[in-house]
């Protein structure tokens, strides 16, 4: 039986796949096949290319993104994407897609097609990081003669690319529909509003996850809580166990 681990956007909630991962390892449960958005293609990468779930717990936490990205501010006030590059390939070198050990399909937005877009082999680096890129905080990456955003923009629960390549689909979704703490930054309430946009079509795409993992608790954080990342990672740890538990799941 093959199975598939989809990774929703979030921004810094996407830590708390990382505690999720760590959960379903404990459990004896690793994919075959990743897809993945957003911050989850940035989780996505780094558990396909091996790295443990502790070990990419250490990399966020004792890695400083912000001077990367201020570097990169435009003309347009807009941060750019792009300059974390070099923040990546520190750790997955070979920038390949053929390079990870479990397949990654990455999606990522066309803002001017208004299209989806599927990454799944060459150049992994800038892909992943144009499927990070949040509208209205991030300048558009172009690539391949595409501008491309976040792939959550129309997709943040990406099951298609691996319904027919899976027997058991497990869904981690760290965007809650309610949300706890007031909204204090424009680019928060630009995301929250592309997120209750997408809110029915994520649903749906929910319903086609055999084990959907969603930590209600999330709701208390910000897509900016990147200094947060034990919580973020502790949050999807405990209610990924509690559910594998409740479940009784355990899969070769």
């Amino acid at each position: 039986m093959k199975t598939a681990l989809v990774l929703s956007g979030g921004g810094a909630r996407g830590i708390a796949h990382v505690g999720v991962a760590q959960a379903l390892w404990e459990h004896g449960v690793r994919p075959d096949v990743i897809s993945a958005t957003s911050s989850g293609a940035f989780v996505g990468a780094l558990l396909g290319y091996g790295y443990e779930p502790m070990e990419i717990l250490k990399i966020i936490r004792d890695t400083s993104f912000y001077p990367y990205l201020r570097f990169g501010i435009g003309a347009n006030g807009l941060l750019h994407m792009r300059k974390m590059e070099d923040v990546f390939r520190r750790f997955i070198p070979e920038n390949a897609f053929e390079s990870l050990k479990i397949p990654l399909v990455v999606t990522a937005t066309d803002i001017v097609l208004g299209e989806e877009v599927r990454f799944r082999s060459g150049e992994l680096a800038l892909p992943v990081l144009a499927s990070c890129c949040i509208p209205g905080l991030f300048s558009p990456m172009h690539y391949h003669g595409r501008d491309l955003v976040d792939g959550g923009v129309l997709n943040n629960l990406p099951v298609e690319p691996v319904l027919d390549e899976a027997d058991y689909i497990i869904g981690s979704h760290c965007n809650p529909f309610n949300l706890d703490k007031p909204l204090k930054r424009t680019t928060e309430i630009v995301y929250r509003s592309l997120i209750l946009a997408m809110h029915t079509k994520t649903k749906t795409r929910s319903a086609k996850c055999d084990l959907l993992i969603e930590p209600p608790a999330l709701s208390r954080f910000s897509i900016f809580d990147f200094r947060k990342a034990d919580q973020l990672f502790e949050v999807g740890y405990t209610f990924a166990q509690a559910l594998l538990r409740e479940r009784k799941i355990l899969l070769s």
